[in-house]
């Protein structure tokens, strides 16, 4: 990632963790003042992406995989045998469905 990159998304922090409403102009206002020069375009982007977003939950969330709480945190140790089981029962889906492919009669290479 470029320096002014880091700049932006280290701007965006800071405003996030004051409270402050993360805006292209703020981002633009604090890089400078770090002396870090980057276009406004990134600052814009930037403050698009983030709008309406709580950063902080963001955060909070990087491993959580997705918006949500992770399926199956609150489980007990029975749950998480069901959820690894679940990767299996799609492949033996995908499976089943490539072998009735065979039973029409023609193949790839026939």
């Amino acid at each position: 990632m470029a320096s002014s990159e880091l700049a932006a998304t280290y701007a965006a922090l800071i405003l996030a963790d004051d409270g402050v409403e993360i805006t292209a102009d703020k981002i633009v206002a604090l890089t400078t003042a770090a002396g870090a020069e980057i276009e406004p375009i990134w600052a814009t982007l930037l403050a698009k992406a983030l709008e309406g977003k709580n950063v902080k939950d963001l955060l909070s969330n990087v491993g959580a995989g997705g918006a949500g709480p992770a399926a199956g945190a609150p489980a007990a140790a029975g749950g998480a045998a069901a959820a690894t089981d679940a990767p299996v029962a799609e492949e033996k889906k995908e499976e089943e469905k490539e072998e009735s492919d065979d039973d029409m009669g023609f193949g790839l290479f026939d």
